[in-house]
């Protein structure tokens, strides 16, 4: 026995350690990131196109507050990844920090995959966000995501479920009672935050792909900043599947018992790579990238050169 804890303990100190490393670099991704993807987005708005801006700002404002994200990434990256490296280093967290973390943790899943899903209605619609009527609406269902959010996650709160999890390395909900209570508010969440934000966009892709075949999309579409929504999904869904599955595993558990560790670990991980692959996604696009790279470069001299620009015929 004395020999498996003295191989176990070294091996323990080295996980920790290599977590820390891990998420200390998603964090300054994501904060650094982020940072650039607003500052860009405000400052260089008028150098490449974008019709969509609301979700889109929706998403990043949403990654400045937590840690997800495009989604809710910068603000995850400074409060949720943070606070989860302070817990590791120190082996918890404390009333009420833990009680913050679980509910910034479900408003900034539910607003990102919310302000995904507006992005890929709008982009269906082919309608700008700036029309009075469908501002409106974009602006409520915005407002609608953050408010479903704030409300599931206050809900384990208000009727302390809420308590330090070592493997998520963050607080998190724990079911010890009531397998219909848990029944209940997972089936609840899950329908109302994740299974109609995706029936949406998997429809509005569906579409998006046979509309494109037929040419619907002007040409302006080509370089429109929206085109990055498919991989905004796709990391997404990526990074979130092992949270979506260790919560399908506790469901299926009557036993209440939580998925499995590692499983847990990998989870949260994955989540926090969303928020620093963010700013990667938004620098695929063309446009952004040079608007970026303009806006950072402050010594470009502008060309002494005439440019052709256009020919009247």
């Amino acid at each position: 026995m004395n020999g498996t804890l003295m191989t176990e303990q070294p091996w323990l100190e080295a996980k920790r350690w290599l977590l820390v490393a891990v998420l200390g670099l998603e964090m300054t991704m994501g904060i650094v990131g982020n940072c650039l993807v607003l500052l860009v987005k405000v400052m260089c708005r008028d150098q490449f196109s974008c019709r969509y801006w609301l979700p889109f700002l929706s998403l990043t404002f949403a990654v400045i507050l937590c840690d997800n994200e495009p989604l809710c990434c910068e603000g995850c990256s400074l409060l949720i990844i943070s606070g989860s490296l302070v817990a590791i280093l120190t082996g918890g967290q404390r009333s009420p920090w833990c009680e913050v973390v679980s509910l910034l943790k479900f408003a900034f899943i539910t607003s990102s995959l919310g302000s995904i899903a507006i992005l890929c209605v709008q982009r269906l619609i082919g309608m700008a966000s700036t029309g009075s009527a469908l501002f409106v609406v974009m602006v409520t269902a915005c407002l609608a995501s953050w408010v479903t959010g704030l409300v599931f996650g206050s809900v384990p709160v208000v009727y302390a479920w809420i308590r330090y999890d070592p493997a998520e390395m963050l607080c998190a909900v724990f079911w010890e009672n009531s397998y219909s209570d848990m029944l209940l508010y997972i089936l609840c969440a899950f329908s109302l935050c994740i299974f109609l934000p995706c029936v949406l966009i998997f429809f509005c892709s569906l579409l998006l792909s046979a509309s494109s075949c037929h040419s619907i999309w002007n040409s302006d579409d080509a370089v429109d900043l929206s085109s990055v929504s498919p991989l905004l999904v796709s990391f997404y869904t990526l990074c979130y599947t092992p949270f979506f599955v260790s919560e399908l595993i506790l469901l299926g558990r009557r036993d209440l018992s939580p998925a499995p560790d590692w499983l847990r670990t990998l989870s949260s991980v994955m989540s926090y790579l969303d928020c620093g692959l963010n700013p990667l996604i938004y620098c695929s696009h063309q446009d952004f990238r040079e608007a970026g790279l303009a806006l950072l470069w402050t010594n470009r001299k502008p060309s002494s050169e005439p440019v052709l620009t256009s020919i009247t015929k």
